[in-house]
């Protein structure tokens, strides 16, 4: 072992335990940790101190309309793939104050929003959840206008991220070029090996902040072997990924089926609940919402999520444009796949499965695709079980 300094690119390997001397070095940079824990039967992302705040020996299994903790009693701390949260709710949170007006005797003072954002480091952040970041970033940071609530966010947050070593049954990630290895965006990666009754981690420095709240870290550099494990974790988790689909001619095959009985189908199943908007790491749509205290002293407008999926959503004077399931599907998923494309030059899936785990209706957006796809070809195409 050795006591740095260490630098961009180096790759490290510490014993897991040692992971508590990292939180311990962000905590004292003055930033709030933010990581994956255990709360009411699942794995969500909230506040914690140290590594056993994490989902200790804990892994997930996922299928459309599933999802289900199990313990392996192993010791790991990332053994597991993503849950209902997703890191969107800290960088574009759900409801934010955007102004409010104050009733100050026969006049009214306008103020802006006492919002105070926080240092705050992101532990265990996933590849395809950098990928979302980073459609995000391309959503509210690209063009001209910038969401400053956005930036603010996203300027103060550290990444600490994770390489995934299990792969999940709704996960396509594979297929969408986002995973399961982490490739940038980072200020730090790990890598979880358990090997020969060791328990190690391989730490990547991405940054020069993060070399410097390294620094003298004491722990050793990787070797060819260190490497090599790190690999075989990689792949042994796209092995395992539950989903794929083919994304060459998406855009087209979705943009030219756009009166395919199909949506018919799709709209017979669909409960338009929203939860897969809300689980998505890359939606964005809003609405805003006027309030006022109970004496009219205080008057005020809030950003709030919203929703494709809501009657309301499409609503313009004389009327709401998407009246059915059929069309608000058909406008979701073509968004994601094949207009956002065209809107920011990335496609808005990374291929995390939420939506196909969190659909009541067990709707699996990889299916759904590949029977739109099935019909641009030519060739009949059965549903798959349970669908």
């Amino acid at each position: 072992m050795t006591n740095g300094p260490w630098h961009i690119s180096d790759k490290l390997v510490i014993p897991s335990s040692q992971l508590d001397e990292i939180l311990a070095r962000l905590t004292q940079a003055g930033f709030k940790l933010l990581g994956p824990t255990v709360r009411d039967g699942a794995i969500v992302y909230d506040t914690i101190a140290k590594a056993a705040d994490l989902p200790v020996g804990w892994t997930d299994d996922q299928e459309r309309a599933t999802y289900c903790l199990k313990s392996e009693g192993d010791g790991s701390l990332f053994n597991f793939t993503v849950g209902p949260d997703s890191w969107k709710k800290h960088l574009h949170p759900p409801r934010i104050r955007l102004w409010e007006a104050q009733r100050e005797d026969q006049s009214i003072r306008f103020a802006p929003p006492k919002d105070g954002i926080a240092k705050t480091a992101f532990i265990g952040v996933r590849a395809c959840e950098l990928a979302a970041i980073a459609v995000q970033d391309k959503v509210f940071l690209d063009g001209p206008y910038v969401d400053l609530a956005y930036k603010a966010r996203r300027e103060a947050c550290f990444i600490v991220a994770v390489n995934c070593g299990k792969g999940g049954g709704t996960c396509f990630c594979v297929s969408m070029k986002t995973g399961p290895q982490v490739a940038s965006g980072f200020d730090i990666a790990l890598t979880e090996i358990l090997r020969d009754g060791r328990h190690d981690l391989v730490v990547e420095i991405g940054t020069k902040r993060a070399a410097k709240i390294l620094g003298d870290l004491a722990a050793r550099s990787a070797d060819a072997k260190d490497l090599a494990a790190v690999k075989a974790v990689v792949e042994k988790a796209a092995s395992e990924v539950g989903r794929s689909l083919e994304t060459e001619n998406l855009h087209d095959a979705l943009m030219n089926r756009r009166e395919s009985p199909h949506w018919d189908n799709v709209a017979g199943r669909c409960l338009c609940c929203t939860n897969c908007t809300l689980v998505c790491p890359t939606c964005f749509c809003t609405t805003v919402a006027d309030g006022a205290s109970l004496g009219n002293a205080l008057a005020f407008r809030d950003r709030r999520w919203d929703s494709c999926f809501t009657h309301e959503f499409s609503y313009v004077h004389g009327g709401v444009v998407r009246q059915s399931a059929r069309s608000r599907y058909r406008h979701w998923i073509t968004h994601k796949l094949a207009t956002w494309i065209d809107q920011f030059g990335v496609v808005g899936c990374v291929g995390c499965g939420r939506c196909i785990t969190w659909c009541p209706a067990q709707i699996d957006i990889t299916e759904e695709a590949k029977q739109i796809q099935a019909e641009t070809t030519g060739e009949p195409r059965a549903y798959a079980e349970g669908v």
